[in-house]
């Protein structure tokens, strides 16, 4: 994942991967009465075709690779009462959300999506490992790792290549190290007893850093999206 963030467009769905997927899961099965996506619709059917290896039972099923696909939007997952690992990596997802029944869910993998906030996962008690590699999590969200403090099992948080990271190399780490003490490992890097207590002593001032980093990081985006309004 690497070549950092700066400048980084949020990912379109690809031709190719719709044309595999079906116009029908692109657009919805009534492509006139259903709105236009922005992405590919994570149906029961395409969840079943992916579930081959349990013979495309979803009451049982433990394990998924949704990856490059395209998806826009989280859908269907809570009907899959059982599943412990999700990969949606390099899709379109612009929110976490619809995996509030997974009581079970052990390791979610969302690297490569267009997430800017955390959220929506504090009933996912069995969390372990959380990926959110190379997103959109800025400094203006950063405060929402914060939603994770119940999540009593979360052993493994991955925000590399997030622009919270690029904006805030000084204190990013320590920051989450400090808000979220059940961490074990922190982008892959262990969590030493002393660098633990090291970031609780500078949260205090973290947090007040934070709120001037984060208005900088709204004025930031407000700037860009002006620009790029100028360019169309």
């Amino acid at each position: 994942f690497g070549g950092g963030w700066r400048g980084r467009r949020r990912r379109q769905p690809s031709a190719s991967v719709r044309a595999d997927v079906g116009l029908s899961a692109f657009m919805g099965d009534d492509v006139a009465d259903e709105p236009k996506r922005d992405g590919v619709a994570l149906t029961e059917d395409l969840i079943r075709r992916k579930a081959e290896h349990n013979e495309g039972m979803l009451s049982t099923l433990e394990e998924i690779a949704l990856h490059q696909l395209d998806i826009d939007k989280i859908e269907t997952l809570n009907n899959c009462r059982h599943l412990k690992i999700i990969y949606l990596q390099s899709n379109l997802i612009k929110a976490i959300e619809g995996l509030h029944r997974l009581k079970r869910l052990e390791y979610l993998n969302m690297a490569l999506n267009n997430i800017s906030r955390i959220q929506n996962l504090e009933r996912c008690e069995s969390l372990k490992k959380l990926d959110l590699t190379v997103n959109f999590i800025d400094l203006d969200e950063l405060h929402t790792v914060g939603s994770l403090k119940n999540n009593s099992e979360l052993e493994e948080l991955y925000l590399t290549g997030n622009p919270c990271h690029q904006y805030w190399e000084s204190g990013c780490r320590h920051y989450v190290i400090a808000t979220l003490p059940q961490l074990q490992s922190f982008d892959g890097k262990a969590i030493s007893k002393s660098e633990r207590l090291l970031a609780l002593q500078r949260l205090p001032d973290l947090e007040k850093e934070l709120e001037a980093l984060a208005q900088q990081a709204r004025e930031r985006k407000a700037a860009l999206r002006h620009r790029r309004g100028g360019e169309g």
